[in-house]
C-alpha cells in the first residue's frame, strides 16, 4: 500500500479541465519516449474520451513538448464490454468515434489494441479475458517474466457509485491478485459481461489518472477523499495502491463540498 496522497486538481470547467489533462497527458507521453519509445496507456469508456478529444485534439502551443506523437501511442483498454466492436456500448467505438477517427493525419495513428471480436457473444467472458491478458503479454514481456505489466498511464473515470474500470463495490474481483485481466459476468451495470485490468495492474501503472466531472459526482467524491466508509470503494483502493501516482481531474461542481486540499493547476 502507498503511503501518499493523491493530487486532486479542480477546475472552473470542463475547457480549463482539458487544457491541464493535454499538459498532463503529453508530459507523461514525452517521458515514457525517452524511457523506452512509446507510449503505452489504457483508457476505460464513460465520459473520458470525450474529455480526452478535447484535452488533445486542441491547438498545440508550437512546442515539441506540446505534440501528440500518435505513431508511438500504444492503446489498451482498461475495461470493455462484451459487445461488438460497432456497438453503442463498446468503449473501442466509443474511443473510435471521439478521437480515433479525428486525429490529424500528420500526427499519425496509434496502434490500438481492442477485444478479440470472435469471442463477444461466448457464454462466459473468460475466454475474451484470457486473450486480452495474452495481447497484454505479447506487448509488455511473458508473464513468468514480469508479476505485472507496466502501463505508462492509465486514464480512468469513476462512477456514481465509486467504481472505475469495471471493478465495482463490493466485488469479489476486487480481491484478484494474479491475473491481469478478469472476467465479469454480473456487472451491476449493463452489459453483465466485460472484461476489466485487475486492481493490481492499475495500481502499478507509473502514473493513473481520473477524470470526474458534473455536481452529480460530488457525493461519491465526499465519499472517496473525505469518508471513513468510502475506503473500500475501487476508486478509493486505486488512491490507496497508488498515491501521489494519482491525479484527479475535475471540475469544481464535482468536489463541490469536497474538504480535501485541491489545486488549480499542475
Amino acid at each position: 500500500m502507498s503511503g501518499s496522497s493523491p493530487n486532486l486538481y479542480s477546475f472552473p470547467n470542463t475547457d480549463a479541465l482539458a487544457q491541464q489533462l493535454r499538459t498532463y497527458v503529453l508530459k507523461n507521453q514525452n517521458a515514457a519516449l525517452a524511457r523506452h519509445n512509446t507510449f503505452r496507456v489504457a483508457v476505460s469508456g464513460g465520459s473520458l474520451p470525450t474529455v480526452l478529444a478535447k484535452a488533445l485534439l486542441a491547438p498545440g502551443n508550437g512546442s515539441p513538448e506540446d505534440i501528440a506523437q500518435f505513431s508511438k501511442w500504444d492503446i489498451f483498454f482498461a475495461d470493455e464490454r462484451a459487445v461488438p466492436l460497432d456497438h453503442s456500448d463498446s468503449n473501442y467505438k466509443l474511443l473510435k468515434d471521439e478521437l480515433l477517427e479525428k486525429i490529424p493525419a500528420e500526427l499519425g495513428k496509434p496502434r490500438v489494441h481492442p477485444i478479440d471480436a470472435n469471442h463477444v457473444n461466448d457464454e462466459d467472458p473468460q475466454e475474451l479475458a484470457d486473450l486480452y491478458q495474452e495481447e497484454l503479454m505479447r506487448i509488455f514481456a511473458a508473464k513468468d517474466s514480469v508479476k505485472l505489466p507496466v502501463f505508462d498511464l492509465i486514464l480512468l473515470g469513476c462512477g456514481p457509485d465509486g467504481h472505475t474500470c469495471s471493478l465495482f463495490p463490493g466485488h469479489e474481483l476486487l480481491r484478484e491478485k494474479d491475473a491481469w485481466v478478469a472476467a465479469i459476468s454480473d456487472s451491476p451495470k449493463p452489459p453483465p459481461k466485460r472484461i476489466t485490468l485487475t486492481l493490481p495492474v492499475v495500481t502499478h501503472a507509473i502514473n493513473v489518472a481520473f477524470v470526474a466531472t458534473g455536481s452529480g459526482k460530488k457525493d461519491i467524491m465526499k465519499q472517496i477523499f473525505d469518508a471513513e466508509e468510502g475506503r473500500s470503494l475501487p476508486s478509493s483502493l486505486v488512491n490507496q495502491g497508488a498515491g501521489e501516482k494519482v491525479s484527479w481531474f475535475t471540475d469544481n461542481g464535482a468536489v463541490e463540498g469536497v474538504s480535501f486540499p485541491r489545486r488549480g493547476s499542475l
